[in-house]
């Protein structure tokens, strides 16, 4: 999760897509947000694995330009196939 949030933060769409499950993956991934996106920080809210099943939850802050901070409130899926893990997909919620 630490390092999908630090991708996103770095704009690495290749990391993203190769961690992102195939049977959810988007084709592409752009980072055309304008203004763009400056990510503030991460906090994981809550972690639960079950064997190759995991569930996270977390808040990222980030800033829109020279506009007020924000947050997003994201639970996520991961599954693990052949020792990797995958984001599946996720729940926001305000």
């Amino acid at each position: 999760m630490r390092s999908r949030y630090s991708a996103y933060a770095l704009q690495l769409a290749d990391y993203l897509l190769a961690t992102w499950h195939p049977s959810t993956r988007p084709a592409t991934l752009a980072f055309d947000e304008q203004p763009p996106l400056r990510w503030l920080g991460l906090d994981v809210k809550r972690h639960v694995a079950d064997g190759d099943r995991a569930v996270v939850e977390f808040v990222a802050r980030y800033r829109q330009g020279g506009g007020s901070a924000g947050r997003l409130r994201e639970t996520s899926r991961f599954l693990r196939e052949d020792g990797r893990w995958y984001y599946v997909d996720g729940d926001v919620s305000n």
